[in-house]
């Protein structure tokens, strides 16, 4: 580090324009804490980020970088021209990974930082896509002792490369009320069987799993996540006649009408008088209702999840939405949720033995079609696997189906 006095940032024409206009802009934080905390290694991340800009070229490539124990963990990150800019030779990222539900307190926050702005350049992303705490940028000197001083607080490194990645979940039942199972629970115990495959690469591409409280999905599980476990129920939605019946005095019948009975996708929802009918045959688990209606209607008291499989983001095949494999599981007691980690390390073991390298388990089920995989895991088909009905009326039988085909 510099004196604070004596240090100063080089030109950067280019990144200055980033800094103009309305909005925020993170070459502002990024100079605020070179000059903070005079750190030459953001300096020389921002003086080649301006030479990335004038030449329209990236200059990070990758390595080998890790600590004791760990093949995963850190994502390498070495300079391609650290001749010209030798403060910013190199600038690896440590993910670490955060509590269920992000759940922090500002000791434990505060020794991080502290401790990242000795040891590393300062800057924290909270949270990557994945889910982790990612400090971006330390020397490969400092990786090493930068791991001991956290872990010692008990702060783990996440996943990086082919391996379980972090998990992510919303603050399920710890705030929220619409939560259909301790989706906190059911993270930690998940991650905790696959530490192994989470700190050691040996799967085909990486395995991200999210856990969200219920059908909202406020991480996003469906999009960003190969393994999406989500809250939901099966018996009726919960009816307070009395808050019914408040609701519609308090806001009319017309905003009932037009805010819950016809925007609920199946028409599952009707009034006689200012009493709600639902058709729980036909809910599809939108959550509209429950959200605009928070104190007359909730989820049912038959609790679990629905797990999907094969969301990510853009790849080999480009954005996938996860695929409805299990459409409820149990997941209340200890054994249920024993079951649901046996159920998981079958899907896991059966895609890194047949899958391809770089290939996620989306693009898998892609590759060999949702049958094969469905017969291969030994599962039942359901409607809930159907993403739209036939367009086609028409299909050619077997002859072992056709009572009309000549035997012999």
């Amino acid at each position: 580090m510099s004196d604070e006095k004596e240090f100063q940032l080089n030109p950067t024409p280019h990144l200055d324009e980033l800094e103009k206009g309305p909005w925020p802009s993170f070459i502002s934080g990024f100079k605020e804490l070179a000059k903070r905390t005079g750190n030459t290694m953001v300096r020389g991340a921002l003086d080649q980020l301006n030479y990335s800009y004038e030449t329209r070229l990236g200059y990070w490539k990758g390595g080998v970088v890790g600590v004791h124990g760990y093949g995963a963990g850190v994502i390498s990150r070495y300079s391609m021209i650290p001749d010209l800019f030798p403060e910013a030779k190199e600038f690896h990222t440590v993910r670490i990974q955060p509590p269920p539900g992000l759940h922090y307190n500002t000791k434990k926050l505060r020794f991080l930082c502290d401790t990242w702005e000795r040891l590393g350049s300062g800057l924290i992303n909270m949270h990557g896509q994945t889910g982790n705490l990612q400090m971006i940028g330390i020397g490969q000197d400092n990786v090493q002792e930068f791991f001991d001083e956290v872990n010692k607080e008990g702060w783990d490194l996440g996943g990086a490369g082919a391996v379980v990645r972090t998990g992510a979940s919303c603050v399920g039942p710890a705030r929220c009320d619409q939560a259909c199972n301790d989706n906190l629970k059911l993270h930690e115990k998940m991650l905790t069987y696959f530490t192994d495959l989470v700190h050691r690469p040996q799967l085909p591409y990486k395995m991200k799993m999210k856990f969200a409280g219920c059908p909202n999905d406020c991480i996003n599980s469906i999009q960003r996540a190969d393994m999406s476990f989500i809250g939901t129920w099966r018996d009726d939605i919960q009816q307070d006649d009395a808050e019914v019946e408040k609701f519609i005095d308090e806001k009319g019948m017309d905003y009932v009408v037009n805010n819950v009975i016809t925007r609920c996708p199946t028409n599952a929802i009707t009034l006689e008088g200012k009493k709600m009918v639902i058709d729980n045959k036909d809910c599809v688990r939108c959550m509209h209702c429950l959200n605009v209606m928070p104190k007359a209607l909730s989820p049912g008291k038959d609790r679990g999840l629905t797990m999907l499989l094969g969301g990510k983001g853009i790849l080999k095949m480009g954005n996938m939405l996860g695929a409805v494999i299990a459409p409820f599981m149990k997941c209340e007691t200890d054994e249920e949720i024993e079951a649901v980690i046996e159920f998981v390390e079958n899907i896991i073991d059966y895609w890194a033995d047949n899958a391809l390298d770089h290939e996620r388990v989306g693009e898998f089920m892609e590759r060999i079609g949702m049958h094969q995989f469905l017969e291969d895991m030994e599962l039942d088909a359901t409607i809930e696997m159907v993403n739209h009905p036939r367009d086609n009326p028409y299909f050619k039988a077997s002859h072992d189906h056709d009572p009309l085909a000549k035997k012999g």
